[in-house]
């Protein structure tokens, strides 16, 4: 908010489609149906429509984006181990 950022206030029970799941992350449907099949992502089905609660959704990101950047970090520093110069 600090930083002029938008803003949404959702209740802490919000679920979200596979669909605004895969926008938050930034990936496709098909990937977030695959996260939870294979119990990445909880979910509860609506008929055949897959409910992903927001406060799971975000935690995931949250921890797949500092899983990612310890992995470039370790890439990081082992290139400059190996004398490459990345400039």
């Amino acid at each position: 908010m600090a930083n002029g950022d938008a803003v949404t206030v959702v209740p802490v029970a919000a679920e979200v489609t596979a669909q605004q799941a895969a926008e938050i992350l930034g990936v496709s449907r098909p990937f977030v149906i695959r996260l939870v099949d294979e119990g990445k992502l909880a979910c509860r089905l609506v008929g055949t429509h897959r409910r992903i609660p927001l406060v799971d959704l975000l935690a995931f990101k949250q921890a797949n984006r500092a899983e990612r950047r310890a992995i470039a970090a370790e890439l990081t520093a082992e290139a400059q181990e190996l004398g490459f110069d990345y400039k």
